[in-house]
């Protein structure tokens, strides 16, 4: 392709209203442009490095036996009706009327229209395992569309839906979508983690996000120093330590506390770690009061508490039902003569002469020990975890901490919706049995984008040459000069026979001008042609991510870019 004939717009300037690394780049880089809030025009550029990730995405999804096929993005209501989704979806999900008055909706997700596709179509466990993707765009109506391709309204998504005959075949097949996932961002060239996760909205019976490092990432996970375990932060497990503390019970006592609410006031008043102290919070799970127990140091985890309690809501109480719920403010409650249902972390299980709120205003207990003052009999674990704790797989490693955006999702949904709208089969017996279901889903655009994040510098993009919207460029200095010219003319036409995706920057600048839209765009290879190296026989060669530059002889230039191109594919 040659830069003069092609269309990148490219811009100097950051725009105002782009927030993050990615959309800024891919604004100036002439990737995309915006059409309405969260909606985007994916230009020349940007939708060859999607195409480079739908490719890989189509390799890997055959190679597990997936089978791709088309829906409709208007899906009728009837269906989201029939799961009980079209009210629990909420806002985002768009509806619409046609002129009939007849309702539908603008999918978000594929999971109603897959079912009803296979209840119609499969009916013997013969037709089983079963893995039908799509290649396709989305649309969620967000309430605060940002970040350009990572939080965008309508977006390119993978959907893939797996039906199996029992929960042993359908653990297969997700096995099977999660090395496929694998291998899908380790030849995008993007270091990621994959992370238990919470189900979320999707539902189902477990689930696995796949992480792409970086640290602008929305996500908070962790993962272990010496195995392979990771998770959410929303998900991960702790190892209970056992308490150092082994003393005797010492005698409860009432501190005076003056205006000191915050564990980080009381500690330091009474000269003690925050670990010797414990919190309790109150929250309301459907309405009613629950009070959740901390160690002072650790951060309770809402979604793992909602899990425990099995509740539909659960947010923080307002000060007015603290003060009913407990008779003292927010600062000073705790579970000694508490009558508010109690869950405590397992954290707390071991702790001794620990400190907490009094239920008085401006007073604490000292030497609170389970059993003796209080009673509590509900414990689990609802905290997060923090950097340098215990592993809960491994004796060896500690959880370290990332910053992680998520660019795929797979789903254990179990019979959630073949149950709903009654996705069925004959089994060996003849007997009627529910179909086993599992969804898994990339986001197209999102991975170019986080791989932007995750790869760039001051000058650009830095892209991994597998995803790269070329693999070189050849920037032609003084291009009206014959040998120059000539030369491009023929290092271009190699390339291209070797199948190297290349770039003929043939436009008629300045050399500075064209390093920098180089350097912007982001192409791993750039061969320069200059008249005073060309005079040797050679040509620069130079590797965008490591800024590494070698004067070759032309014919070694090519093969290099074909060796490093072969590699980077292959490898």
């Amino acid at each position: 392709m040659r830069y003069s004939q092609y269309f990148i717009p490219t811009v100097k300037e950051t725009p105002a209203d782009a927030e993050v690394i990615s959309h800024q780049l891919m604004l100036r880089a002439g990737m995309i442009r915006k059409l309405a809030a969260g909606i985007y025009n994916y230009l020349p550029l940007g939708l060859r490095s999607i195409r480079k990730v739908e490719q890989i995405v189509r390799e890997e999804m055959n190679r597990a036996g997936a089978i791709e096929l088309l829906m409709p993005s208007v899906q009728p209501a009837e269906l989201w009706q029939e799961s009980g989704r079209w009210e629990q979806y909420g806002k985002e999900l768009l509806r619409i009327k046609d002129r009939k008055d007849t309702e539908f909706c603008l999918g978000p997700t594929h999971e109603e229209v897959i079912t009803d596709l296979v209840r119609r179509e499969v009916k013997s466990y013969r037709q089983m395992p079963l893995n039908l993707y799509q290649i396709q765009s989305k649309f969620r109506d967000e309430i605060r569309p940002r970040f350009g391709l990572m939080r965008g309204r309508e977006f390119i998504m993978k959907d893939a839906y797996s039906f199996d005959v029992d929960s042993n075949a359908a653990d297969l097949s997700y096995e099977k979508m999660y090395q496929a996932y694998r291998r899908i961002f380790q030849r995008c060239g993007l270091v990621f983690r994959a992370v238990e996760a919470d189900t979320g909205s999707i539902g189902g019976t477990a689930s696995h996000e796949f992480m792409v490092l970086a640290e602008s990432g929305e996500d908070a996970i962790v993962s272990c120093s010496a195995c392979e375990y990771a998770a959410n932060v929303e998900k991960a497990e702790s190892r209970v330590v056992e308490s150092a503390e082994h003393a005797e019970p010492r005698p409860l006592e009432k501190v005076a506390t003056p205006g000191r609410k915050t564990i980080e006031e009381v500690s330091e008043f009474l000269g003690v770690p925050a670990s010797t102290t414990v919190k309790m919070l109150i929250l309301m799970a459907d309405d009613k009061p629950v009070a959740a127990i901390l160690r002072g140091d650790h951060e309770l985890n809402e979604i793992k508490l909602k899990n425990y309690l099995d509740c539909d809501t659960l947010e923080m109480a307002s000060d007015e039902i603290v003060m009913k719920a407990t008779g003292s403010p927010i600062g000073y409650i705790g579970p000694v003569g508490s009558t508010v249902r109690i869950v405590a972390d397992l954290a707390v299980k071991g702790l001794k002469n620990f400190i907490t709120g009094a239920n008085e205003v401006d007073h604490h207990l000292k030497n609170v020990n389970l059993g003796r003052d209080c009673t509590i009999s509900e414990f689990a674990d609802i905290r997060n975890v923090a950097h340098g704790d215990p592993c809960p797989r491994c004796q060896s490693g500690t959880l370290e901490m990332w910053r992680g955006i998520e660019v795929g999702h797979v789903f254990k949904l179990g019979v959630k919706y073949s149950k709903a709208l009654k996705a069925t089969y004959l089994d060996g017996d003849g007997k009627e049995q529910i179909v086993f279901m599992g969804c898994y889903g990339i986001g197209i655009g999102r991975t170019v984008a986080a791989c932007i994040e995750q790869n760039h510098d001051d000058n650009g993009i830095i892209f991994p040459l597998p995803i790269a919207p070329f693999h070189c460029i050849i920037s032609a200095l003084n291009i009206k000069e014959e040998p120059v010219r000539a030369a491009a003319e023929d290092i271009y036409a190699d390339l291209q026979l070797a199948g190297i995706d290349v770039l003929l920057d043939d436009r008629d600048e300045r050399p500075g001008f064209k390093f920098k839209d180089a350097d912007l765009i982001g192409i791993p290879l750039r061969i320069v042609v200059g008249s005073k190296n060309l005079a040797e026989g050679k040509v620069e060669l130079k590797d965008r991510k490591t800024g590494a530059v070698e004067l070759l002889p032309v014919a070694e230039a090519v093969a290099r870019v074909q060796a490093q191109v072969k590699e980077a594919l292959n490898g």
